[in-house]
């Protein structure tokens, strides 16, 4: 039934997002993968990190929340269609207390608009909302990068708005990682990233920790 409620409420808005969006069917694989390591009757209620890679490579998400049972179903090269697409297979499934959210990086990247964008976020939150109604969810801003630092202002643009949606609207947070990745002369820290200078490294994972720490209990 919550399945058929999702639909439902998404199907308005999935014939306006598919006209920008990838083929979501290319994760297939990939989301399977995800259930396979997290079965979602042995991980009902935890805390779910979802989104694109920036979620996908944490791999010591469990070891810097040891007080939360933590589940990561994030998928590498994902777009928030991607995720409004899966979103009963990678979050409502679970029934977590707390989702915290990736997504926009990839979308700027490809070209989307910060309001395009948004129309897909406040889907997603309105469906978690609609099967999960007590259910936080967390946006976690855009990351500055040296392999994407020409696109800053559209990233800045994107971190704003999701910003000004959390503030406007009940059971929606916003983490801001961007300003702690960069160092005191306005760039991103170099020394936080792997070699393709746009994932980071365990450093850049710890700012990101020490961020999202504040948005746990």
């Amino acid at each position: 039934m919550r399945k058929k409620c999702i639909v439902a409420l998404s199907f308005a808005f999935l014939v306006f997002s598919v006209s920008f969006a990838q083929d979501p069917t290319r994760f297939e694989e990939e989301v399977g993968r995800v259930q396979a390591q997290y079965p979602s009757d042995q991980h009902r209620g935890s805390v779910v990190f979802t989104g694109s890679s920036s979620v996908r490579l944490w791999k010591d998400l469990a070891t810097d929340f040891p007080n939360h049972s933590v589940v990561n179903t994030g998928f590498g090269g994902s777009h928030a269609t991607d995720l409004l697409h899966y979103l009963d297979e990678l979050v409502l499934d679970y029934q977590p207390k707390k989702v915290f959210i990736y997504e926009g990086d990839n979308d700027i990247s490809g070209k989307k608009t910060t309001g395009e964008i948004m129309q897909t976020m406040d889907q997603i939150v309105r469906a978690i909302h609609a099967a999960l109604p007590n259910t936080e969810v967390v946006f976690i801003s855009a990351k500055p990068s040296i392999s994407r630092w020409n696109l800053a202002n559209q990233y800045k643009e994107l971190n704003t708005a999701m910003k000004r949606y959390a503030r406007s609207t009940k059971g929606v947070g916003f983490a801001d990682v961007w300003k702690p990745m960069l160092g005191k002369n306005g760039q991103p820290m170099p020394d936080i990233f792997i070699e393709d200078n746009l994932h980071m490294n365990r450093k850049g994972y710890e700012i990101w920790a020490k961020v999202i720490g504040k948005h746990m209990n």
